[in-house]
Order: structure tokens, then sequence, then C-alpha cells
């Protein structure tokens, strides 16, 4: 009994060092668990029989309580697989959220899961988590804001990256580019929030001319560009923008909304391209192989069964095209597609194109570009303007030489095109870091580069 007696006050003494849940009470707790379990065994005489077993545990619970593995297995993320933080883990299995679930069967508590990673609610509690700006540290670090400049943030969003720059030199104006009429309400709150500091602007990038001009702003007066491509989140969060494959919404996809009617949306090029310009859509803009038979079936279904008009009908029909083996790619294709109509719709890479070239013409000499990109085919076209591979806007006609002996460029020309107008401020690429690949899971493709106006 002397031997019982010791082990049952040593896993009392480690039971006594693990505190207990306070959301986990009632039984729930494993702490509270064990010592229930440990106390009923000590009374009923079974504990010295099983002291072998009871040791073990002791072992054990010693090596969860001192988190021996903590150094052994160290974790680069903090949250769980589920990608819910601790406190949100915490608030998943409550009492109160267990007992509300209780009645719901596995599939509908998993929905629940996947909502409150998305939409940041637990069953009716708030979780504040806003819009994050992607890589705003390094955004801030790289434009390195002085007293009085003048920076033009040419994707405003909701406006994270300028409130940011704001705080950071509190004499720089911002310059509020967005051709989403949401995204000019957000620059009008922040104009509000700072007086006489911002400035906004609705129009595309091939709109900068005209902006600039009517507020006085002529050829190399400004002192940085910010540039962050691609869909802002609160376009993706609304179904009726249509730019999300999760929520179904009418296939709109245009970035300026409902500004200028006569800009097609999604569902009118589903319904009015040819079965060649949309395999050819989709392949070039959304590097999807399977781009002829998706682009067939569209055009079938548009005549023998009904005209896609919405994000789940284009989902199911793109699901349903893809073969069997192709199952564990289907959402990736679906996503690539999707990217290749928004694209289409919007201009996008001609845009940037252009959006690049007037940033060089309106900046200053060591005036600064941060740009931030979030798939191949925008980074590619960033990555020409700043090494200097375009002549006239054009790619790089240099490695024609090797395929044409009789193509010749002059001394001046290949000085040219080997010289760039920009020098940049990194050796390598930069891409978000895991803490924030954590905080923020749309972030994982982006890639930041900055560079200086030389010439």
């Amino acid at each position: 009994m002397a031997l019982a007696a010791g082990s049952y006050k040593r896993i009392l003494g480690i039971l006594e060092k693990w505190p207990i849940d306070p959301t986990k009470a009632g039984g729930r707790d494993y702490c509270e668990h064990l010592l229930k379990h440990v106390t009923q065994a000590y009374k009923d005489n079974t504990f010295e029989a099983n002291y072998k077993y009871w040791d073990q545990q002791y072992v054990a619970l010693q090596k969860l309580v001192n988190n021996s593995n903590k150094n052994k297995f160290p974790r680069l993320l903090s949250s769980s697989a589920t990608t819910l933080t601790a406190e949100q883990c915490h608030q998943v299995l409550s009492n109160e959220v267990m007992e509300e679930l209780r009645n719901e069967d596995k599939r509908s508590f998993l929905k629940k899961l996947i909502s409150l990673r998305s939409s940041k609610k637990c069953l009716g509690t708030k979780i504040e988590m806003p819009h994050v700006p992607v890589m705003v540290n390094e955004v801030v670090a790289f434009l390195e804001p002085q007293k009085h400049e003048i920076i033009v943030d040419m994707t405003f969003g909701s406006g994270g990256h300028s409130r940011r720059i704001l705080h950071e030199q509190p004499t720089v104006k911002i310059l509020a580019v967005d051709r989403d009429p949401l995204a000019q309400s957000y620059a009008k709150q922040l104009a509000e929030e700072f007086p006489d500091r911002v400035t906004p602007l609705l129009g595309k990038f091939s709109d900068l001319p005209q902006l600039l001009a009517e507020e006085g702003f002529g050829r190399n007066s400004i002192d940085s560009f910010l540039f962050d491509y691609g869909c802002s989140s609160m376009q993706f969060d609304l179904p009726d923008r249509g730019f999300s494959l999760n929520k179904n919404g009418p296939l709109d996809m245009r970035m300026d909304g409902n500004r200028d009617p006569g800009i097609p949306t999604a569902a009118d090029v589903l319904a009015n391209a040819s079965e060649e310009d949309l395999g050819k859509i989709i392949k070039y803009y959304g590097e999807e192989k399977q781009a002829k038979k998706v682009a067939r079936a569209i055009v079938e279904s548009r005549y023998l069964f009904k005209r896609l008009t919405t994000t789940e009908e284009l989902t199911d029909l793109i699901h349903t095209v893809l073969s069997e083996e192709l199952a564990n790619k289907r959402r990736s294709s679906t996503a690539r597609i999707f990217q290749a109509l928004r694209i289409f719709v919007n201009n996008e890479l001609n845009e940037i194109n252009y959006g690049l070239v007037l940033a060089h013409h309106y900046l200053k000499l060591g005036g600064r570009l941060v740009t931030i990109t979030f798939h191949s085919l925008e980074d590619t076209i960033v990555k020409r303007h700043l090494l200097g591979n375009l002549i006239e806007n054009c790619a790089n006609p240099l490695p024609l030489k090797f395929s044409s002996h009789n193509f010749n460029l002059e001394v001046d020309d290949v000085n040219q095109i080997l010289s760039s107008n920009w020098k940049p401020l990194h050796q390598h690429v930069i891409v978000p870091s895991y803490d924030e690949l954590e905080a923020n899971s749309r972030c994982r493709s982006a890639k930041l580069r900055a560079a200086v106006k030389v010439k």
C-alpha cells in the first residue's frame, strides 16, 4: 500500500501543476478527468495492482506538463492544423460551443469550423481580424517615406498600406488611386481621418495622366509609387462581385463595379466569345492545361443547356468536365480559370504594363517603386521593366539574334537593352514571412520587388 500511496502522491503533485481549462469544466478537461480516475482507483485498491501502468502515466504527464517536446520538435507556426489560433481553438471546443453542436453531425461542425476560419466569427462571437495589408512592414521599409513626400498608392483597396505610411511619416501625402468605387469610399474615410493628407482618385492605371493633371502634377513630380496587384480581400469576400469560387454570386468580375456599364462582365464573355477565343483566354491568362476542354464545355453549355451566369454554375461545369484522374486538381484548375476571366475582363496585364510606364514618367529621379505581385504573369511584366528588358514597351529582341543571323542591332541599341531605368533595392525577390503566412494565408503567393529610378 505504501508503494501505491507514493505513486498516488506523485501523480497528484504533477496534476496540481496542470491548470484546469475553465471552458471545459464539468468533466471535459483531461486533467480533471484523470484526477477523478486516479482517485477512484486508489479508493478501490486497484492502484497498487496497476502501479506500473500509473508510473508510465506519470512519466507521460511529466513530459506534457514540462512541454519537453517543444525544443525537440520546434514548430514554424503557432496555429493548429486547421489554421485556427489557440484562442480560436479554445472557443470552438468550449462547453458553450459543444452544447450548441451536440445535436449536429460532424459535417455541420466542420462547416462551422471553416466558417470561423474564413469569416473570423465563432458562433456569434466576433473575432476582430480586420483586412491586413500584405507585407506592410517591407513596403514601408523600401519606400522609406520622408517628410513632405508625395506617394501614389495605385491600388488603394481598403487603405491598409496607405494608413501605415501615414502613421509612419506625419507629413507624407497620399494620392489614393483605385478603379473600384467601394475603395474610393474607404479613401474618403481615410481622408477625413487624415485631413489634407489623402486625395481619393477614382480610375484605372491608364487614367493616371488625367487624374494627376487635374491635381496639378506633371512629369518627375512624384516621390514614390506603390502597386499591390490583383484583387483585394474585400472584393473576394463580396459574393455579388463574382471573384471568388467559394461564394456563389453573379459572374461579374469587374473591378470597376458597375461604374462603366459598357464593360463586359465575365458572364458576357462566356456567353459571346468563340470556343477558340475562350481557349486562348484560359490558356494564356490562366496557364491552364485543360483550356480547350473547358472552353468547349462552356460553348456546349451555352447552346445545349443554358448560359453560365453564376460562379457556382461555372465551378460545377469545370468540376464536371475534368476527368476523375484530375479530381485532385479541380480546385486549382477552377482558380486558374477564374483568374483568366478576371484578367481578361479587367485588361489587367496591359494596365499593369502601362501603369509601370506611367510610374517611371511621373517619378522624380531617385524616386522609389514598390510592387507586389501574386502570379507569374504579373511578376514577369514587373521584372521586364525593372531589368530593362524592354524596347518601346516590347519584349527584348536581343535573343532573336540566335535564331536569325540576319537580325542585327546597332551598338547603341544593345547598350540601351542592357541598361535599365531602375536600380533594384534588393538582391532576391521578397516573400512573406512565416508569421505573416500564418496570419494571412492569402499572401502565400505574394512577391515584392522594389527599385529606384536612376534615369
